[in-house]
């Protein structure tokens, strides 16, 4: 079972997308801004990461950054759902593997992990 990290601050989007995550097969750990999460994926080793961008202490891209800067997990897949800076993501391709704009569909998402999961066990 592949396990997910989810930055989420909005509790209710947070629940409801571990809810579905869990319902299709996946671990979850979710933490409500970036650096919670980017403890989590430290600890973890996660095999992938969902962020919302604007959060407190740590936005997505902040946390996608400290991601990539880190060697031991560079190559954790990293998906940004944003209601507004989808732009911001889609501007900085190295950072975000994915990019889903608010509201997401649920099977729109689901295909995106796992084509994502598929591509990092294919180049493991």
């Amino acid at each position: 079972m592949a396990l997910i990290v989810i930055a989420e601050d909005e509790f209710l989007i947070q629940d409801v997308l571990a809810m579905m995550l869990e319902d299709a097969g996946y671990e979850v750990e979710a933490a409500s801004h970036g650096a919670a999460a980017l403890d989590l994926v430290r600890q973890n080793k996660p095999a992938l990461v969902v962020t919302d961008f604007m959060m407190p202490l740590m936005t997505g891209l902040e946390l996608a950054r400290a991601i990539r800067a880190d060697p031991a997990l560079k190559a954790i897949p990293i998906i940004l759902t944003s209601g507004a800076q989808g732009s911001i993501g889609r501007a900085e391709p190295e950072m975000f593997n994915a990019v889903l704009d608010k509201p997401y569909r649920e099977d729109e998402l689901l295909a995106t992990i796992a084509k994502l999961l598929g591509s990092a066990i294919a180049s493991a």
